[in-house]
């Protein structure tokens, strides 16, 4: 862990020694240790791939595998639970040949954060990365929480997102996917 006066660069992230095999996000410059997932949030995240695998290309599906460098006032570098890719990001991925969206890339088309418990991750995902993908592009954001059993869904509309909250038997509405027949019970409960 670094400590507040040691902030990281992207070449440093990019470098760091990770002897122990975990995962690591860099926020603001600073090395953050992600735990594992716990076994519901994993399995919501594999849950999602395979609907979205229904209607997307295996190539364009990123399960927890691929970082994005967004904007921010330091270096940040996170890595969503699941993403959509378009063809144009594929294949600058397969090009530069890291798994890292760097920020003179295209934006993925959607982006899914599953929500841990614990105020840290509501705030990460529900504030800090909602600004961040909204600068970066990302056309369409999803918070899972299965910690109140609801979906929010954000649109970018003008640089900002507008976000509609679905739950119970509420069909999620996705601008990306109007064909996804698809709930917020069906997510958290089958």
């Amino acid at each position: 862990m670094t400590t507040a006066t040691d902030k990281l660069t992207l070449e440093e992230y990019f470098n760091y020694e990770n002897s122990e095999e975990q995962h690591w996000e860099l926020s603001a410059g600073n090395l953050i240790q992600m735990p594992p997932e716990s076994p519901q949030n994993a399995e919501i995240a594999i849950k999602l791939l395979l609907i979205f695998a229904q209607f997307v290309a295996p190539g364009l599906l990123r399960c927890k595998d691929t970082e994005i460098v967004v904007s921010g006032s330091r270096t940040t570098v996170r890595l969503p639970d699941l993403m959509v890719l378009t063809a144009e990001l594929a294949d600058a991925l397969r090009s530069f040949g890291r798994s890292t969206i760097m920020s003179d890339m295209s934006p993925p088309a959607l982006v899914v954060e599953v929500v841990s418990p614990g105020k840290v991750n509501q705030d990460r995902d529900y504030r800090y990365k909602r600004s961040e993908y909204a600068a970066r592009g990302i056309a369409e954001y999803w918070i899972v929480d299965p910690q109140i059993n609801k979906v929010t869904v954000l649109i970018l509309n003008e640089g900002l997102y507008e976000e509609k909250v679905f739950e119970g038997e509420q069909a999620i509405a996705s601008c990306l996917f109007p064909q996804l027949q698809l709930t917020a019970e069906r997510i958290f409960f089958s």
